[in-house]
C-alpha cells in the first residue's frame, strides 16, 4: 500500500484518533504533513461538533474537512459541503420521551450551538469534552432558531443498556446510534457517516478502493463499509471489528498514526 493507492483518509476523534485523554499525539502532525503534500484528503469523522473539532485540530483546521456531528454536517474552510438536518417536531418528541429516562442528560445539537437543560456539573464536564458552543435553556422543546443536526442523550447509566431500548423502535425512520458507553445520537435517516463518506467520494472522485477509513464504535460502522482499507481500532467494539478489513493498535498505541505512517515510509 502507497501514496498512490490512497486518495482519501477519513478517521474517528475519540477513541480513534485522540488517546483515552482526549488528545491528539504530536507525531500525527508530520505524517498529516506528508499527507497532504501528496494530495490525499484528509477528514474528521465525528459525533462533536463543529466548533470542538475545529479547536482540537486547530494547527491544521484549514487543510481538514470536518464531517461533524457524525456526518449530518461537512464544513471545509468554513464553507457548508452538506448540511442534513433534523425536523424539529421530531425532536421534541425525542426530549419528552428522554424526560422518563433517569440518569440522562437531553442535548439538541444545532448548527449554532448545542443546547441543554441542565448544568449539573457531572453533565457538564462531559458535555464540554465535545461541544464548544452550548446554551442552558429552560425548556428543549420551545428552541426554534436554529437548524438541528442530531439529538444526543448524555446517559450517566450507560447508553447501550439505559436510553437506547427506549430509542430503539426509531430505527426504521431515523439514525439511532449508541456512539459511546455514555452517548446515545439520534440524527435524520440519510445522516451518518457513511453518507459523509458518499457525499466526499462523488464531490472529489474518489473511489471506494481510494478510500482509508478509521473507527471504533457503532456510529463508525456505515463509515467502515464505505472503504477498502477499513480499520478498526484494538479497541474498537466487537461489532465495529466484525465490519473491518483491518485492525490497527489502539488509540492509546497511536494507531491511526501508525498505519498512516506505512504510507509515507
Amino acid at each position: 500500500m502507497t501514496f498512490s493507492d490512497i486518495r482519501l483518509v477519513a478517521t474517528d476523534m475519540d477513541g480513534t484518533l485522540l488517546n483515552s485523554k482526549h488528545e491528539i499525539n504530536e507525531a500525527f502532525y508530520p505524517v498529516f504533513r506528508k499527507l497532504k503534500d501528496h494530495g490525499i484528503i484528509f477528514v474528521a469523522a465525528s459525533g462533536r461538533q463543529y466548533f470542538n473539532l475545529t479547536k482540537a485540530l486547530d494547527k491544521v483546521k484549514d487543510e481538514v474537512i470536518f464531517a461533524a456531528e457524525n456526518g449530518s454536517y461537512i464544513v471545509f474552510q468554513d464553507q457548508e459541503i452538506h448540511i442534513q438536518a433534523i425536523d424539529h417536531q421530531i425532536v421534541r418528541e425525542l426530549v419528552s420521551k428522554s424526560r422518563n429516562i433517569p440518569n440522562t442528560y437531553p442535548i439538541i445539537c444545532g448548527k449554532k450551538k448545542a443546547y441543554v437543560e441542565s448544568d449539573e456539573p457531572e453533565f457538564i464536564n462531559h458535555l464540554k469534552l465535545y461541544f464548544e458552543r452550548y446554551e442552558v435553556v429552560k425548556d428543549l422543546t420551545e428552541i426554534e432558531d436554529d437548524q438541528f443536526l442530531k439529538f444526543t442523550l448524555c446517559d450517566l447509566a450507560g447508553s447501550e443498556g439505559n436510553s437506547y431500548p427506549h430509542y430503539k423502535h426509531y430505527q426504521n425512520s431515523l439514525q439511532v446510534k449508541v456512539s459511546g458507553p455514555i452517548w446515545l445520537d439520534i440524527s435524520h435517516k440519510d445522516a451518518n457517516k457513511g453518507k459523509a463518506m458518499e457525499v466526499l467520494q462523488e464531490k472529489f472522485n474518489v473511489t471506494f478502493d481510494q478510500t482509508m477509513v478509521f473507527g471504533d464504535y457503532l456510529n463508525d460502522l456505515e463509515m467502515l463499509t464505505k472503504a477498502h482499507y477499513s480499520y478498526a481500532m484494538a479497541n474498537a467494539h466487537p461489532d465495529i471489528k466484525k465490519i473491518a478489513r483491518f485492525i490497527a493498535k489502539s488509540n492509546d498505541e497511536n494507531g491511526v498514526v501508525e498505519v498512516l505512517s506505512e504510507l509515507t515510509d
